[in-house]
């Protein structure tokens, strides 16, 4: 490798990484037309193993904004990055698989402020599909493979003393 293409390797895997970061923002503030932009045209999403939908970018960002109104803080931690670049008709880098692990703790909306603690924590593993475009770098495919959620047990009452 010259290097000049270790150079553009390393630039693209900063984009990459920079557009998988857009991505937990633009969920996390629930801003659904950021959301909607960081998808090329044909893009979809898949939640549907996260209890969610799947979909085309518009169609999912619109179940997420409605689904997600329940929590009043959401904030995505996605780490162990995998990265691959791979070939679209004899260009190389053209394309990209990231797959990295997330977790998710959410504070449901008009609790007390006394606590914060999360409601829900849920955990798994995302798989983007990326494609570079004229624009730059934008997601194709989003699947979410949730592995495990915890929530809060329910609180138990006191008896009633008469």
């Amino acid at each position: 490798m010259t290097q000049r293409v270790e150079l553009a390797t390393v630039m693209d895997r900063l984009a990459v990484d920079g557009l998988v970061t857009e991505y937990a923002v633009a969920v996390d503030d629930g801003d659904w037309d950021a959301y909607r932009r960081l998808f090329t045209k044909d893009g979809r999403a898949d939640y549907r193993t996260a209890g969610g939908i799947e979909g085309d970018a518009g169609q999912v960002a619109e179940w997420l904004a409605t689904s997600l109104e329940l929590f009043s803080m959401r904030q995505h931690l996605i780490v162990n990055r995998r990265v691959r670049f791979d070939l679209l008709d004899q260009n190389a880098g053209d394309t990209a698989l990231l797959q990295a692990d997330y977790i998710n703790p959410m504070r449901l909306a008009g609790q007390d402020g006394a606590s914060t603690a999360p409601d829900l924590v849920c955990g798994g593993r995302y798989a983007f599909g990326l494609l570079r475009t004229h624009d730059g770098w934008r997601l194709r495919q989003v699947v979410v493979e949730e592995k495990w959620r915890r929530m809060p047990q329910p609180r138990r009452h006191a008896p009633a003393t008469s």
